[in-house]
């Protein structure tokens, strides 16, 4: 079986963020970066579905140099060999695309990948992947299975779970608890640094969006204690203050 893990470089969830170039590009000095943390799940499962079923297992990234080592421990975990498109993603058709190019010529049977990144959490990129190889996509996958050339599949739906199968190749966002993270053993490590990083340029994409100004969050404002015994107070503050009622 040949399984394709895509992988997200973001930043750490306890970095402070701040942007540059009049508020239109994240500011990544000092910026701790990690793999997106559902690509995590993604990959944990593919590293067993390759130990389980054999074959290889690729792992993708479209991005700079800077994602090196979130590549290598995606090695180091238990990736064979790692592809890297040399190109800031500037958006999800433009990943998509990337990611759909180099799929159609590899030929994989499965397609993994988080349900969103945290940066930018569009949750788009699956679906818009397997439009244009033409296979199925599924997500947010809890849990999957592989028999022979189908795939037995557990999402996340509106109020409820819904289990299905489908026949391979597929496109999966995935979502714990597909698979327990896995940690780097030391000898995961030190192969991981002779294991193939093939980088390639990018095929030529229109960029479909933009981006206009980024900001954060309004800082959250002073907090009311109210007694319990003070239940008027409490309401008549959700009515004229928090106009939630």
């Amino acid at each position: 079986m040949k399984i394709l893990v895509c992988i997200t470089s973001v930043p750490d969830t306890t970095a402070k963020i701040t942007f540059a170039d009049h508020n239109t590009k994240l500011n990544k000095s000092g910026v701790p970066f990690i793999i997106g943390p559902y690509d995590d799940y993604a990959l944990a499962r593919g590293v067993e579905l390759k130990e389980q079923l054999g074959g290889s297992l690729t792992v993708l990234h479209v991005g700079e140099a800077d994602a090196d080592p979130q590549i290598r421990k995606a090695l180091a975990i238990g990736a064979d060999d790692a592809i890297r498109v040399n190109a800031d993603p500037v958006d999800s058709y433009f990943t998509a695309a990337q990611i759909a190019h180099i799929a159609a010529q590899n030929q994989y049977d499965l397609i993994l990948m988080g349900r969103e990144s945290i940066d930018f959490n569009s949750g788009v990129v699956h679906g818009l992947v397997g439009e244009m190889l033409g296979i199925p996509s599924y997500s947010p996958v809890m849990k999957l299975d592989i028999q022979g050339n189908t795939a037995s599949i557990t999402r996340e739906i509106d109020g409820g779970k819904e289990v299905l199968t489908a026949p391979l190749p597929l496109v999966l966002g995935c979502q714990e608890p597909i698979a327990e993270w896995k940690i780097a053993n030391m000898r995961g490590i030190m192969t991981a640094k002779s294991k193939p990083l093939n980088v390639l340029e990018p095929v030529d994409t229109e960029q479909m969006t933009l981006p206009g100004q980024y900001s954060l969050p309004a800082p959250k404002g002073a907090c009311k204690m109210i007694p319990a015994s003070e239940a008027e107070t409490l309401i008549k503050l959700l009515q004229t203050e928090a106009k939630v009622l």
